[in-house]
């Protein structure tokens, strides 16, 4: 089978949905499927041609990329994130390539060169909506603008999946008809593990500079992910556990902001950011840690989360979006949106509470078994035969 997956969002870019596009996309390769990624053309300062060519080298013989222009997206939380400019450049090389099917993960530039390459090229168009955008947009006539155009686009797909339920109802809401699936993306097992070492853990904390009882929060650093929930628990917290370390790895145009709230709170000792670690370094930070915590409010999955749950943390979350759907009663705890007094007491429960933390810990490593890519991706296979059988009858 020959996939073209289009998406907005894709390396050198740092995000969920470039890990997830890349893991799915190796593993199709794997499996024997060609691959072609149409992708944004990033600019010299996003990565430097040597990195590019080690990184296109290091994918399958079964994947080629084709990039196209790009402009970059203003006000980007990533502050790297490109718009493919959607002017039918893609139709040439896609008519080379002949693909059964195309996948696309954007309703925007790539999304839209997409729906372009399927009318021209006659060949099915299914989608993936990796984004709650009501999350994303202030106003309530912004948020029913965006929700409109995100229907129109995606009715334009024989069929739609999204990570978790509360999306698709979403759209559901505000006039998508098509049929609808909910697929979650697929998780690195592989690079994510359980500690079993004891001493090795305690050797980790001392790399990072981390106390016995470590919160960890990784990701995006953006307003929506709300981390300034957890600083202020976190202050609620160290009354109870003095030495409590709070470390958080990734980027974003929120950091200085925090830091701000982190010195405004005393909390210098206890809150420490590592930005962006190297592969080896960010599995270690996550096993040298005791209990994960997200308060986002525009998960459709969370990654982070799940990469979490894979290596036995106990987890605590906001309850909203997709996160009620993965966190469950056993593997971890919900808290109220913005609830800085309920989340510092379940931080607490899970400090005092080791054998119930690690129960946590256990089912996680359980449940997010289910998530492993080659499980996602015969889905996905199975999705696109479907597909391209009933196309097929109908043209």
């Amino acid at each position: 089978m020959k996939v073209a997956i289009f998406a907005d969002n894709f390396y050198p870019e740092l995000s969920g949905i470039t890990d997830s596009l890349l893991l799915f996309g190796r593993q199709m390769a794997a499996q024997g499927h060609k691959i072609m990624f149409v992708a944004p053309y990033y600019a010299r300062r996003d990565y430097n041609a040597e990195q590019k060519i080690i990184f296109e080298k290091n994918l399958h013989s079964n994947i080629s990329i084709l990039r196209l222009p790009s402009i970059r997206y203003p006000n980007s939380l990533t502050g790297q994130s490109r718009i493919v400019l959607p002017c039918g450049l893609s139709i040439l090389p896609l008519k080379n390539f002949k693909p059964d099917i195309i996948h696309t993960n954007s309703p925007f530039g790539a999304g839209l060169e997409a729906l372009l390459a399927s009318k021209v090229l006659a060949v099915p168009l299914v989608g993936t909506n990796h984004t709650p955008i009501s999350e994303f947009v202030s106003s309530r006539f912004l948020k029913i603008v965006s929700l409109r155009y995100f229907i129109w686009y995606y009715n334009h797909c024989k069929i739609i999946t999204a990570p978790c339920r509360s999306l698709l109802k979403e759209m559901v809401k505000y006039g998508f008809v098509r049929e609808k699936k909910v697929l979650p993306n697929p998780v690195d097992l592989v690079h994510f593990y359980p500690l079993r070492d004891g001493m090795q853990k305690n050797q980790y904390k001392n790399d990072f500079g981390l106390s016995s009882f470590t919160v960890l929060y990784t990701g995006r650093i953006a307003n929506e992910k709300h981390i300034d929930i957890i600083i202020k628990a976190i202050a609620k917290v160290k009354q109870v556990i003095p030495n409590i370390s709070f470390a958080i790895a990734g980027h974003g145009q929120s950091e200085s902001e925090l830091k701000v709230l982190v010195k405004k709170l005393k909390l210098q000792d206890n809150v420490k950011f590592f930005g962006i670690l190297a592969s080896d370094a960010f599995l270690k930070l996550y096993q040298a840690s005791d209990l994960f915590v997200i308060m986002s409010v525009a998960e459709s999955q969370s990654l982070s989360l799940m990469q979490a749950m894979a290596c036995g943390l106990p987890v605590i979350g906001a309850k909203a979006r997709a996160l009620p759907e993965y966190i469950t009663k056993q593997n971890g705890l919900l808290v109220a949106p913005g609830d800085i007094a309920s989340l510092a007491e379940k931080i607490i429960y899970i400090f005092q509470n080791n054998q119930q933390a690690v129960k946590f810990g256990q089912n996680g490593i359980i449940d997010v078994q289910q998530y492993f890519v080659s499980a996602i991706a015969k889905k996905w296979e199975k999705l696109y035969v479907d597909v391209i059988k009933n196309y097929d009858k109908k043209n």
